[in-house]
């Protein structure tokens, strides 16, 4: 007996069930929908106020990155500012104008209408601007420096190098009192060169002060010079080399001056531009973290206040939908596992178990009452599996029944190609046979009249005997011709034949396979008005089976005699071979006879079909030629055809037989083609 909670159990699942199941399961989604609707409309409220904290938050970002830009803009236009100054190019130009624009144009067009940042970039403006006008005043002093570099400095050493080449060339040797001057003059001119470069580049005050140390020694020598030629040009060439020596000291100090206020320029509009800049934009960056940090804090309080109402009414509601989905589910799963236990015991062969529940009016009451009848069938499906077994075990004796009748069929027809080619062959060995019995009687005859002639009482004339000799030569050279024909025509039929009957793998030739089938097909080419074209190149060697190939060749030949050239039409039919790259072999079997439909085309390799059933056709002539090709020789084939334009056969094999003495053995009833490719 059930306790007070089965009883009670049973008696809220007896109530429930009064109650279609649709509408159980409605009570649960129109539960479910309160609550969606409850809560979206609390987040909906809350959504408002999220959303303007948000946008506040994303506009401060949008700021932010205006900013990061900014300032990443003027410090790379200061990097370049720097690089132009040690290393002027037009390229390094070009890119300054191009990057100041994009900083003048991120002040104008996005800065200025930031709502975060239009009040507040006037000063970081009026920054740029004096950043952007140093680059100016910047690149004047520059040209000024290069000029006074090139005229005042390169210039007179260009003169004194020329001087002291002069002063050189007018000392005869070099055992000259000046000479030890002139060396000392030459190397501190060297050394002075080098220094005024390396100051030009570099602003090195070592450098400096390695240039002015190396002009005096210049300076100091010369007198000493003066004193020591011993010649005019010599004096000449000294006078002129203090004078450009003075030029270039003073132009050297100039350019130092230059270089200095270059170097003040650079660092007090430039370089402090730019930090006031950076300044700047770390004034705004602050006011933008504050403001930030300000809308996410309202963010996150009202996310948390959302959360919390959220929650409670999710807890509310849940209690509710647990409690009645609880319910609900008892009285559906209760039944339900009634109706599984009748369906396990059916499934486990215990069909004389009844089904309970089938007397209740809901719809697992329709379910008990349809597995109930699922039941009954049951008992009558076991009771007719029993008839079918037998029906099976009866169809498959028939099966192998006509399998083993379509293995005698493909034998036969086989046997019966090879019949057809016995048959022609001894019709044509016959003619030569029989021209070659005819001779030798008139010879035979001949000889005996020769022989009476000879032993007759009147002699043998010359005459006689040359007539004798001319027939002679005359019936051996047709004895001669025609036997050799028929020995031709015997060992093609040989190899032929041996070929078919054993199916025996070997290399042949291509060539001499196709010629020795052409031959033993003659006798149906004499009898038919078909013109045969044979292309088929010497030296194309196969490893394979050349009885099969025979049989593809012959099948595929007295097809076209037979439906090609039906009601003995005229017409040609081509064999071609050619190779098909290093492993392939391509053979085309071509004739412009009846062709096909494609209603014909995508049934003509299957087995037994034919279009002359009512003539004697069995059609397993194509069927055993493209088992042949795709399973003993591994190839492929291919049918194209046109109604009234001929048919082509495109067999594609490889030059080493794939397939085995097994494919030969079951070629009649391997799977068939699903489908022939071909064009209509």
């Amino acid at each position: 007996m059930p306790g007070p909670v089965g009883r009670l159990r049973a008696r809220v699942v007896g109530l429930l069930r009064a109650v279609p199941i649709r509408w159980r399961i409605l009570s649960i989604a129109a539960l479910n929908s309160a609550v969606v609707v409850v809560l979206v409309a609390m987040i909906w409220n809350g959504a408002q106020v999220l959303g303007s904290a948000w946008d506040d938050v994303r506009q401060v970002r949008e700021s932010d990155k205006i900013l990061a830009l900014l300032e990443s803009e003027t410090g790379r236009l200061q990097n370049l500012i720097h690089r132009y100054i040690n290393q002027p190019s037009p390229d390094l130009f070009a890119e300054i104008l191009l990057l100041r624009e994009a900083v003048l144009g991120t002040l104008t067009n996005r800065a200025a209408k930031d709502p975060m940042l239009a009040g507040s970039v006037e000063e970081l403006e009026r920054t740029t601007e004096r950043f952007l006008n140093g680059f100016g005043e910047l690149r004047f002093v520059q040209a000024t420096i290069a000029k006074t570099y090139d005229e005042q400095v390169l210039g007179p050493a260009k003169d004194m190098a020329g001087l002291y080449s002069i002063i050189e060339g007018a000392t005869g040797h070099r055992d000259a009192l000046i000479w030890p001057s002139l060396g000392k003059s030459r190397e501190a001119f060297t050394a002075m060169l080098v220094a005024a470069n390396s100051y030009y580049l570099s602003l090195s005050a070592a450098s400096a002060e390695d240039a002015r140390r190396n002009t005096e020694t210049i300076e100091k020598t010369i007198p000493v010079m003066l004193d020591l030629a011993d010649n005019d040009l010599q004096r000449m060439a000294l006078q002129k080399l203090a004078t450009r020596t003075t030029a270039m000291r003073e132009g050297f100090a100039k350019l130092s001056e230059q270089l200095a206020s270059r170097t003040e320029l650079l660092r007090n509009t430039i370089d402090a531009s730019q930090a006031d800049a950076i300044g700047a934009i770390d004034d705004l960056s602050i006011k933008m973290r504050q403001r930030e940090q300000k809308a996410q804090e309202t963010f996150d309080r009202t996310l948390a206040d959302i959360s919390r109402r959220v929650l409670s009414i999710a807890v509310i509601f849940l209690g509710i939908i647990l409690t009645a989905g609880v319910l609900i589910a008892l009285s559906i799963r209760l039944p339900l596992q009634q109706i599984m236990s009748a369906m396990r015991a059916i499934t486990m062969g215990d069909l004389d178990r009844e089904v309970q529940g089938v007397k209740a009016r809901d719809e697992v009451g329709a379910m008990a009452r349809a597995v109930e009848v699922f039941r009954e069938n049951a008992v009558a499906k076991r009771e007719t599996e029993d008839e079918l077994r037998e029906s099976k075990e009866k169809a498959e004796s028939a099966l192998l029944e006509l399998n083993a009748a379509q293995q005698n069929l493909i034998d036969a027809e086989r046997l019966a190609a090879l019949g057809g080619l016995v048959a022609g062959v001894a019709h044509e060995v016959n003619n030569p046979i029989g021209i070659s019995l005819t001779v030798a009687s008139s010879f035979a005859r001949r000889s005996e009249i020769f022989e009476a002639q000879l032993k007759g009482d009147g002699g043998l004339r010359r005459s006689q005997l040359e007539e004798f000799v001319q027939s002679s030569r005359d019936a051996s050279q047709q004895l001669v011709a025609n036997l050799q024909r028929a020995g031709e025509l015997i060992q093609s039929f040989k190899q032929v034949a041996v070929d078919r009957s054993h199916a025996e793998r070997r290399q042949f030739s291509l060539s001499e396979a196709t010629d020795q089938i052409i031959a033993s097909l003659r006798p149906v080419l004499k009898r038919s008005p078909i013109t045969l074209q044979v292309d088929v190149p010497e030296g194309l060697l196969l490893d394979g089976y050349p009885g099969s190939y025979g049989q593809i060749l012959t099948n595929l030949f007295l097809n076209a005699a037979n439906h090609a050239f039906a009601d003995g039409r005229a017409g040609t039919i081509s064999i071609s071979a050619r190779p098909r790259g290093a492993d392939d072999i391509e053979i085309i079997f071509a004739d412009d006879g009846a062709g096909m439909t494609p209603d014909v085309q995508r049934q003509a390799f299957d087995p037994f079909f034919t279009t002359r059933r009512n003539e004697g056709g069995t059609g397993l002539g194509l069927h055993i030629v493209y088992n042949l090709v795709t399973q003993q020789l591994g190839g492929r084939m291919m049918l194209e055809s046109k109604l009234g334009q001929g048919t082509t056969f495109r067999i594609i094999m490889p030059r080493v037989a794939k397939g085995g003495s097994e494919s030969a053995e079951i070629d009649g009833t391997s799977q068939w083609p699903n489908r022939t490719m071909s064009s209509t």
